[in-house]
């Protein structure tokens, strides 16, 4: 299967300002993906989609595609397979046809070149599969089953009652998109689709699922990174 490696970093992040270029162990956090990436032995050829043009600046420091992103595919609004379509129509142009696209975030600094093969290792196993995914475990804090609603000041279940199920072995494991590694293949790109109906999970630890939304993101992600540093 022949996979494009795709690093999303536009600009103007509003929560966390400068988001694609703020420095994690001397390192920017899409200079972290690039890297990635390129450890990979999945991804056929890469390609970092970019408005900024100091992140096209670094990416053409390495052996991939800096590529330049319409204004109107950068904004908040956009929606993430039109800045796909975009990088396929622009790679293919020469005639050269791609299988399927990983998307691979800088926002999640802590991905691991095996994280992006095993991805598409499960999507490449499955052929009636649309797209593989990175995913965590929730902690059974915040499990769906322990989610409520407020009716004034009276606690009432949002999806079911708990039924006196409160210690984790006691509810059944869930899990989330982390927004690491999302691997997508061709034919739901074409349907419009980043994620279809029958997706599989790759599963990582939550001290590596980091997803950088805000500015409180960013402080834990440090504090990782230090942690796993000394």
């Amino acid at each position: 299967m022949k996979v494009l490696g795709l690093v999303p970093a536009r600009s103007g992040s509003r929560r966390v300002p400068g988001k694609n270029l703020r420095v994690l162990g001397e390192k920017q956090l899409v200079v972290r993906s690039i890297e990635a990436c390129l450890g990979a032995r999945s991804l056929s050829k890469i390609v970092v989609s970019s408005d900024d043009d100091a992140v096209l600046a670094l990416a053409s420091a390495f052996p991939v595609v800096a590529l330049r992103r319409p204004a109107e595919l950068s904004t908040d609004a956009a929606p993430a397979i039109d800045y796909v379509r975009h990088a396929l129509e622009a790679l293919e142009a020469g005639g050269e046809r791609f299988d399927a696209v990983a998307i691979i975030q800088p926002s999640s600094p802590f991905t691991e070149p095996a994280d992006i093969d095993a991805a598409v290792a499960l999507l490449e196993g499955a052929p009636q599969a649309d797209s593989a995914v990175t995913v965590m475990e929730l902690d059974h804090a915040v499990h769906p089953v322990k989610m409520k609603t407020l009716d004034g000041t009276r606690l009432l279940p949002l999806l079911e009652e708990e039924r006196g199920r409160m210690a984790a072995h006691e509810l059944p494991k869930v899990y989330v998109r982390n927004c690491s590694v999302y691997v997508t293949r061709r034919t739901a790109i074409d349907r419009g689709e980043i994620i279809g109906n029958d997706s599989r999970g790759h599963l990582m630890p939550r001290a590596r699922s980091v997803d950088i939304n805000d500015e409180l993101d960013w402080e834990f992600a440090k504090f990782l990174f230090d942690r796993r540093a000394t």
